[in-house]
């Protein structure tokens, strides 16, 4: 003769309050787990695509924002400083920027302008030198200057060894960078704005 354990109904009900409690803290706890292995809004920031208003950016001038928490150089060159370009093609290590330093060269800047063809004018560049990490300095006037030589065309001058570049940031033959400085992927919203990190094939 089987016999069955009777419950205490009073018993029972909290003995599925308990479970429910449980479930609840099991859920809570596990979507703070979830939450924690997610980019925070900060991180996602850090690597999103900048929109950048470039209107007040006069022929010769330059300027300068972060995306990825580096400096992006955006340089409106004047047409004496185009005509450069050509001219120093011999007195470069890589012309062509077939070499890769940390970023992909996007094809639409595989020119000597290193820039899009609809504002070949506007340079965008991620201002680090290829050699340590350091951030060049601008040195756009061409002719003889402290620490250059005297044809100097106009570009960049990196402080902490010596590495220059000309103004489509490509390195100068024989110098401790051993590559151009990077050009991020970049698209124009309209004349006057672009966004930096993201293109026609989407985010870099």
């Amino acid at each position: 003769m089987s016999t069955q354990k009777q419950v205490d109904p009073g018993r029972r009900g909290l003995l599925v309050a308990t479970c429910a409690a449980g479930g609840v803290v099991g859920v809570a706890t596990a979507g703070a787990l979830v939450s924690t292995f997610q980019p925070s809004e900060r991180a996602k920031a850090a690597g999103a695509p900048v929109e950048v208003d470039i209107g007040d950016v006069a022929p010769g001038e330059m300027k300068v924002v972060e995306w990825r928490g580096k400096p992006v150089w955006i340089l409106r060159r004047t047409p004496a400083m185009m005509a450069t370009l050509d001219k120093d093609q011999a007195e470069l290590a890589d012309p062509a920027s077939e070499k890769i330093f940390q970023l992909d060269m996007p094809e639409y800047c595989k020119n000597p302008h290193r820039s899009r063809v609809e504002h070949k004018e506007v340079l965008v560049t991620v201002g680090i030198c290829s050699h340590l990490g350091c951030s060049p300095s601008s040195r756009l006037a061409a002719g003889p200057q402290p620490n250059l030589p005297d044809n100097w065309p106009g570009g960049f001058l990196c402080p902490c060894h010596g590495s220059t570049f000309d103004l489509s940031a490509r390195v100068f033959k024989n110098k401790p960078a051993p590559t151009n400085m990077d050009v991020p992927p970049y698209m124009y919203l309209s004349d006057s704005r672009i966004v930096i990190g993201k293109d026609e094939k989407g985010e870099a």
